[in-house]
């Protein structure tokens, strides 16, 4: 089975089946891993889903787009390969990627 892992800002590691053409905050919230709070849903209207990309899956991930590149740069905690995972679109071939929580979400 592929997995999506999922860090706490703690170390804690949850993982969850990948599921191809889902947002990987619909796999986070439909596997009830904590610290994804998807407070709008889905649209990118706030920072409650706010990720961080392993670097080593920072290109096969891609940047965020306009929409999401504006509600992350009012992200105290965002980083370089921060996005928000309701606009990350998981493929099959993502097996084993790791993203980590941040402390709390905006």
């Amino acid at each position: 089975m592929a997995v999506i892992t999922f860090i706490s800002h703690d170390g804690e590691q949850h993982e969850a089946p990948l599921e191809e053409g889902s947002s990987l905050m619909q796999v986070a919230t439909n596997n009830a891993i904590p610290g994804i709070d998807a407070d709008c849903g889905g649209e990118a209207a706030c920072g409650t889903c706010h990720v961080i990309v392993d670097p080593s899956w920072a290109d096969t991930v891609g940047p965020p787009g306009p929409e999401e590149e504006e509600m992350l740069s009012m992200n105290p905690d965002r980083l370089p390969t921060s996005r928000l995972s309701c606009q990350v679109k998981v493929c099959g071939s993502w097996d084993g990627l790791t993203v980590q929580l941040p402390e709390s979400q905006w």
